[in-house]
């Protein structure tokens, strides 16, 4: 079988080769209302080619029927191919250390709980801070947020297996971006490769200004992909 690989085509899909798998995650409130967790929802048959709608029009959603050709979808690329590293503002703490690349926000709200993830930041010499902000940065889904070991300078990371979910925010109504997880490939209409990282999102609501990334605005958008976790 191919290497998984995600290709960005011009004003049209994303062709995903290489067998991904692919599954719906639901994000999960803790007590206060915050999301705090991932919940498992569809699964997909998998499947060793297929694309994926990124215009939002599809009525075939998740996958592409050919509408950004009839809505003339405008895809361009505008997102920045500079490594995350570069993009990135380190926010310090005692305890870890978060780098924090603002252009990746996708507006899941994972770094709200506890007080935010600054002021876990700012007390990570606490035990329970410092587990808290790990935990915030790691379910970041776009990879906006990074945390890394104070003695050993290096990522911490969860370890995913090459695979793609939908994302679905049932607390704003909306269905969320393509997370891509586990070091898959994405290549550029160009040809041009991007960054390969453990988890980036990509949007598929046509509607983000950061293109091919997500930035959140299929929460102004309003955009719904049908999910019943919706209703």
């Amino acid at each position: 079988m191919k290497k998984a690989k995600i290709v960005v085509s011009k004003d049209g899909p994303y062709i995903v080769t290489g067998g991904l798998p692919m599954d719906t995650q639901i994000s999960g409130l803790d007590a206060d209302g915050e999301p705090d967790t991932w919940v498992n929802g569809k699964k997909y048959s998998l499947q060793a080619e297929y694309n994926l709608c990124r215009c939002g029009k599809s009525k075939n959603k998740p996958f592409c029927d050919g509408s950004h050709e009839t809505s003339h979808f405008d895809g361009t690329e505008t997102a920045s191919r500079r490594p995350h590293a570069e993009e990135s503002e380190i926010l310090e703490g005692p305890g870890v250390d978060v780098a924090n690349a603002y252009n990746l926000c996708v507006r899941a709200r994972f770094c709200h709980p506890k007080g935010g993830i600054m002021e876990l930041i700012q007390n990570s010499d606490d035990p329970e801070s410092k587990k808290a902000a790990i935990h915030e940065a790691c379910n970041c889904p776009g990879g906006k947020l990074v945390p890394f070991d104070k003695k050993t300078g290096k990522a911490i990371e969860d370890n995913y297996r090459p695979s793609l979910s939908l994302l679905e925010d049932p607390q704003k109504g909306v269905s969320g971006p393509v997370q891509v997880k586990g070091g898959v490939a994405i290549e550029s209409c160009d040809g041009q490769a991007y960054e390969t990282r453990n988890r980036v999102t990509l949007c598929r609501c046509g509607e983000s200004r950061n293109k091919p990334y997500c930035d959140g605005n299929h929460v102004d958008s309003g955009f719904n992909d049908g999910d019943k976790s919706l209703k």
